[in-house]
């Protein structure tokens, strides 16, 4: 099944067995976040991406720039491992990891929860590439990504046992957009994928296509 509909079948779920009015919440704080949200402030295509240096899931800190030294990278920032929406991009992505390989380019994901999350978010989807923490959101921040969650959201998440303040280890509420960059090794910004509907996810044939085009270029 394809990543679109994978992403479809669980929202449609969700619609089915979600409590009363969380639906039409979810809803509405989204199009608050499209009213709101400054795209034009994020990090697009044919910027320079900002060099930063982050623990993977072991501790070990990757720096964009190290990663360059051996081709493109694909950054995929998401909300963490407590979103479903990005367990299902994260599996999607991994299933495409030998192409991106073989067309010399380094694939990692970031979220700001804490180094053991992030972990358990790698070894809970079989995840074969690097998984980073930003944690309080510095690197997103960087890109223009961050955003606040509204009281009613965090209450929902408190409700769903996924309050972040214990997940991320800080008390702001902030995540980052879904966003998928393909960096190239000039640090150029080759695509930028950015959505402020957390249910909708870039399917993986563009990540390909993108790369495709910076070996031909």
């Amino acid at each position: 099944m394809e990543l679109e509909q994978q992403l479809a079948a669980f929202k449609a779920e969700f619609a089915r067995t979600a409590p009363s009015g969380r639906v039409a919440l979810y809803e509405a704080k989204i199009e608050e976040l499209r009213a709101s949200f400054a795209m034009e402030a994020a990090i697009g295509v044919g910027a320079e991406a900002p060099d930063f240096t982050l623990p993977d899931a072991a501790g070990k800190a990757l720096s964009l720039q190290r990663l360059l030294e051996s081709g493109p990278v694909v950054v995929v920032f998401y909300r963490g491992g407590w979103c479903p929406y990005c367990n299902l991009q994260l599996r999607a992505y991994q299933a495409v990891l030998p192409e991106i390989a073989a067309l010399g380019a380094r694939l990692v994901a970031i979220s700001p929860q804490l180094p053991d999350a992030s972990l358990s978010t790698a070894e809970a989807n079989q995840l074969r590439f690097d998984v980073l923490s930003d944690v309080g959101n510095a690197v997103a921040r960087r890109f223009g990504l961050v955003y606040a969650l509204p009281e009613e959201l965090r209450a929902a998440l408190r409700a769903n046992n996924k309050a972040l303040p214990e997940i991320n280890g800080d008390s702001s509420w902030e995540l980052p957009v879904p966003a998928v960059y393909v960096i190239a090794r000039d640090r150029r910004v080759a695509l930028a994928a950015i959505d402020v509907d957390y249910r909708n996810r870039l399917n993986p044939q563009a990540i390909l296509t993108a790369l495709q085009r910076l070996r031909s270029a």
